[in-house]
């Protein structure tokens, strides 16, 4: 079951690049129809199954090129659906064995939402909240099979060594942790809102935007609408220029922050590791925070081509399984006795010690 949900975390960072690659290409509407193509289970490429699907959507001929990329992303996502099944009846089966069964059934009642989320991403004609949970969606699934893979890990492997007890200091940052993690989702839904609006081409200029630093005539009102109607075809877009660019600002003054933030605390924790063994955790979410930053900024120099912006969807996947990860390492340090604690423990003491006297 280990290796089944590791594949499965795998699966689904392919899931995500197919998803982000399918945007990219505006493939998003491709198939016009949920889950098949025009009525059929592979994009129509002859020229009789062709003529068919234009007469069942005449208002969205045919075009293979885009059709291909929507298909691949959802035999991908089915395939992992399957996976994510097989887990849940593997864990009901071995019950008895202390195995995970509360967080594999959870995955499993929830990739059915995602996929409900995926039918209405083409339904509604990716109506841009839709298709921004969609996005979370499949982060958020990806972040539960990571969990579920390290809980088997550790089933799998025993007891864990002994390890150095963390010091108090180091304890004390795990508050900070859970901060940097709401920091990292809420960038990522910041991206998640900015792919789904069509933002990331607002600004084309660095450090500045349209060569200012504050943009003029920003409309954050317009660009933060949660309540746009249901009904258009949102392929491309519909928010005002001003709009997208107060999008894409607040998504460069998260990255600032996520950046700031997770800078200090990996150095105060990386001070204040000792021996509790978490030096190639930090160092992994140092690596994913540079990497991320990296491919954003080169996202804009380099006006948005297709790899860059895809790996930049992957990092965003990898930077919060990092931050996921090094939490897990920090709750399996041995935590220290506090002070109260130990002065009970004196105190118990003594008191042996005079019943005994």
């Amino acid at each position: 079951m280990a290796r089944w949900s590791a594949f499965a975390c795998g699966l689904a960072v392919v899931v995500i690049m197919l998803g982000a690659w399918t945007r990219l290409v505006d493939a998003g509407l491709g198939c016009p129809d949920w889950p098949g193509c025009y009525g059929f289970l592979t994009v129509p490429q002859s020229e009789t199954s062709i003529a068919i699907a234009n007469a069942r959507f005449p208002e969205t001929p045919v075009d293979v090129s885009k059709g291909w990329p929507e298909m691949i992303h959802r035999y991908a996502a089915g395939t992992l659906g399957l996976v994510v099944f097989g887990l849940a009846i593997a864990a009901i089966r071995h019950r008895r064995e202390q195995l995970p069964l509360r967080l594999p059934l959870f995955i499993a009642g929830f990739i059915v939402l995602q996929g409900a989320f995926g039918m209405w991403t083409v339904t509604l004609k990716l109506w841009p909240q839709v298709v921004a949970l969609h996005l979370l969606g499949g982060f958020t699934t990806l972040s539960m099979l990571l969990l579920l893979t390290l809980r088997l890990r550790k089933r799998a492997r025993g007891e864990p060594p002994a390890v150095a007890t963390a010091s108090l200091s180091l304890a004390r940052l795990r508050p900070w942790l859970y901060g940097g993690l709401l920091l990292v989702v809420l960038q990522i839904a910041l991206g998640a809102w900015t792919a789904a609006n069509y933002a990331a081409v607002a600004c084309t200029d660095l450090p500045t935007c349209q060569g200012q630093w504050w943009p003029e005539g920003m409309d954050f009102r317009h660009g933060f609408d949660i309540a746009q109607h249901v009904g258009p075809n949102y392929l491309g877009g519909q928010l005002t220029a001003d709009g997208r660019v107060a999008i894409h600002v607040t998504h460069r003054l998260g990255a600032l922050i996520v950046l700031v933030y997770l800078g200090f605390l990996l150095l105060r924790l990386w001070q204040q590791r000792g021996e509790s063994r978490l030096k190639n955790s930090v160092l992994l979410v140092a690596g994913a925070l540079v990497v991320q930053i990296s491919l954003g900024l080169a996202n804009v120099w380099l006006h948005i081509p297709l790899a860059i912006a895809v790996a930049h969807n992957a990092m965003g996947a990898g930077l919060l399984l990092s931050v996921i990860h090094l939490i897990w390492r920090h709750h399996q340090l041995p935590q220290p006795q506090t002070s109260r604690a130990a002065s009970t423990e004196s105190h118990t003491t003594t008191i042996n010690r005079e019943v005994t006297a």
